[in-house]
């Protein structure tokens, strides 16, 4: 059984079909790519599979579970215990310092834990800023604040959307190298992005284009250069 199924799942505003009848699997420990033009229907899905919003048409199994039509206290319950976010704006909370924004996470889940905060931004090369406010971080360190917000809970999957979108090469390739960590140590990643540098690191990239997959590329080896064009 996939950790992750979509079965021809669709999101319709009015007239606007932002996802059409989309089928997608992926197993556990798997790393995807999702790549796409802006509207294609990227963060719909995302926010679809984070419990974030519910389908139109469709279903949504995680674990087995049809996750689609459940209430928004379920929703909640979910995120919180099986899935960590991770946004290209950061979302980090201004007056919290990056310490007190990981521990968030913490307090929605279960207890917050100083030093199991602690531990995670050092798994980010963040212990020296830990008592830093965003304001005070350069954007670099804010992803990574937010990539340990989202490790702090141990989640079955991880769904990043864009995450290296606002950094330079190096604060990306600290980014990577993180998950590709994480896919070692077996959690399952989907991470959409423009950038086919990053896609290719993944298992296989998924094209999305009005609203539906028009391609999908293994690479099997995690070698080959998966080529996109809009």
């Amino acid at each position: 059984m996939s950790l992750l199924e979509l079965k021809d799942v669709s999101k319709i505003y009015g007239d606007l079909h932002a996802l059409d009848h989309v089928n997608m699997k992926v197993e556990k420990g798997e790393w995807v790519a999702i790549m796409g033009p802006s509207g294609s229907g990227k963060s719909t899905m995302m926010n679809i599979i984070g419990c974030m919003d519910t389908p139109t048409e469709g279903q949504v199994l995680l674990d087995g579970r049809d996750i689609s039509k459940v209430s928004k206290k379920e929703q909640t319950i979910i995120r919180r215990d099986k899935i960590g976010l991770i946004f290209q704006q950061f979302y980090l909370v201004n007056y919290l310092t990056a310490l007190e924004n990981v521990m968030t996470a913490q307090y929605y889940h279960s207890v917050p834990d100083e030093k199991e905060a602690m531990e995670a931004l050092e798994r980010v090369g963040l212990a020296d800023r830990a008592h830093h406010l965003p304001s005070q971080l350069s954007g670099g360190e804010q992803q990574r604040v937010c990539v340990a917000r989202a490790l702090i809970n141990y989640p079955e999957i991880v769904l990043a959307d864009e995450p290296t979108g606002n950094l330079d090469e190096a604060n990306e390739t600290i980014v990577m190298d993180l998950f590709r960590q994480l896919h070692e140590q077996g959690t399952t990643l989907i991470v959409v992005t423009h950038d086919p540098e990053v896609a290719q690191t993944a298992q296989r990239a998924l094209v999305l284009r009005d609203g539906h997959f028009t391609k999908e590329t293994v690479n099997n080896n995690f070698t080959g250069v998966i080529h996109y064009n809009d």
